[in-house]
């Protein structure tokens, strides 16, 4: 049975602990509230550009564009998965929920798969493994800017329009509310094209382009992988921070629960040792 010393010196490392908890949960929901304000307004314009994009692609002939280009059927490039985890730990299950995703789409793959990893736990858990990784980015989460999105698209359209890679994937955690992250796969190149209905066809409009449509494509197409990138990143930031909220809460009510536990277990104890000394000191007395 543990004496009374060692039971105060483990409600008092308890305590420091839910104090610590404590507060990254009141830092997390700080940065939570900065984080839902930044990808509530980057949502839309993601999802416009990319409906437009869709809409103008559907009406006039740009397979020709490297960007919209599905691979060639017999190409042995590789898939490149971009894989997007947090920096730091301490967020439930948000990290292990990808890296299991991650693991589950390299090893059921119908071809191989290259990685590129942004943040510093993906990055950790696959330097331990043989797998191609061609990108690495770690950092980026305590002040994310749009140039972390285009390096990263960068990387990916010249992947790409080299033929190095057959196509890019993107998995990362997409932010739903405070207690729901949901691990999606979405394509980012080749870019999807809307395959349109025969009611469709009849009724598409013609566009008149100014300049060229080549010479706007050139400039939109980048542009919106930056954007949906941009867009995934501020999504997992997001989800980060909801993910530590709800496991620092957690934490916290499980550390109050267990000081209640070790009081009452220390208040008994404590209980036992005076009853032990009063029988000693009664036995004592009788036997003078």
């Amino acid at each position: 049975m543990p004496s009374l010393i060692d039971l105060r010196r483990r409600i008092r490392a308890v305590k420091n602990t839910e104090q610590i908890t404590k507060a990254m949960k009141t830092v997390s929901a700080s940065k939570l509230r900065r984080a839902q304000e930044r990808i509530m307004g980057a949502r839309p314009f993601a999802r416009e550009m990319q409906r437009v994009l869709q809409g103008l692609s559907t009406g006039i002939d740009v397979v020709s564009h490297p960007l919209f280009t599905p691979p060639d059927p017999g190409s042995s490039a590789p898939a490149l998965l971009v894989v997007i985890t947090a920096d730091k730990g301490l967020c439930g299950g948000f990290n292990s929920a990808l890296l299991r995703r991650a693991t589950a789409y390299v090893q059921d793959a119908d071809n191989e798969v290259a990685l590129a990893l942004v943040g510093r736990k993906g990055r950790d858990f696959f330097r331990r493994r043989k797998i191609d990784v061609r990108y690495e980015e770690i950092n980026i989460f305590n002040d994310l800017r749009y140039s972390h999105a285009q390096a990263v698209a960068e990387m990916a359209i010249q992947q790409f329009t080299s033929n190095q890679v057959s196509s890019v994937q993107l998995l990362y955690n997409e932010f739903k509310s405070v207690i729901q992250q949901d691990v999606v796969v979405e394509q980012l190149l080749p870019i999807p094209r809307l395959t349109p209905s025969e009611d469709e066809i009849e009724v598409l409009a013609e566009y008149l382009f100014e300049p060229s449509a080549d010479q706007i494509f050139q400039t939109l197409l980048p542009r919106h992988v930056e954007v949906q990138i941009f867009r995934a990143l501020l999504e997992s930031a997001a989800a980060e921070h909801a993910a530590r909220m709800t496991a620092m809460d957690a934490a916290t009510r499980n550390a109050g629960e267990m000081i209640d536990s070790l009081t009452l277990h220390m208040n008994k104890v404590r209980q036992a040792t005076i009853t032990r000394e009063l029988i000693e000191v009664v036995s004592g007395a009788q036997t003078l």
